[in-house]
């Protein structure tokens, strides 16, 4: 990190030189790292998935045998890999055919997140909202034994939301990465080893 330099700067500046679109790339890295959610070959759903970062470390990390979905209502600002689509869509849209459609994924990870307001408590709920939608989703399409990562802003209810990973996966972890902002209230919650529950 050069003099000065604030850790946002840092990871911004370090993003633009190794070719991702945002800094938000340094997140997931360090929970793959930590957890090891993403392997060679796995098919992979991402929610959020504008402007790319994600998109692009999600295609790398699978390689030439993954296949990588990214899904947002804004268009993508990379080069999609040739293991990569976008799908462009409002992921409160989906259907029960756009479910049989997708099939199943390894992993599904989540972004997602309000355009803020700036009032902590409507930006926490909405955050959450998102959030649950995007646990409804990989309840859907998560293979037994897949993995789950959600964004989500802070609040009281998201202790109730951690439970419902606790329910759905063999192990779930939360995690406040070194990319994300000091002020942020954003955490990660991971879910590993999806519990199919029967219909």
């Amino acid at each position: 990190m050069r003099q000065r330099e604030s850790k946002t700067e840092f990871y911004t500046r370090k993003a633009k030189e190794e070719g991702y679109p945002a800094r938000s790339v340094y997140k997931l890295k360090e929970i793959d790292e930590k957890f090891e959610i993403i392997k060679a070959g796995d098919k992979v759903l991402d929610l959020g998935a504008a402007p790319g970062s994600w998109l692009k470390y999600l295609s790398e990390k699978t390689g030439v045998s993954g296949k990588v979905l990214g899904v947002d209502t804004e268009d993508a600002k990379i080069e999609l890999p040739a293991n990569a689509k976008f799908l462009k869509k409002d992921v409160f849209a989906f259907t029960e055919d756009d479910f049989k459609e997708l099939k199943k994924f390894h992993v599904v990870v989540s972004d997602l997140a309000p355009k803020t307001s700036g009032v902590k408590f409507a930006d926490a709920a909405k955050s959450l909202e998102l959030c649950e939608k995007a646990l409804e989703i990989a309840q859907k399409v998560l293979t037994p034994g897949g993995n789950f990562v959600c964004k989500v802003f802070e609040s009281e209810k998201t202790k109730d939301f951690f439970k419902k990973i606790e329910e759905n996966f063999k192990s779930a972890k939360r995690l406040k990465p070194q990319a994300s902002r000091k002020e942020s209230r954003e955490i990660f919650f991971i879910g590993k080893s999806f519990i199919k529950q029967n219909a």
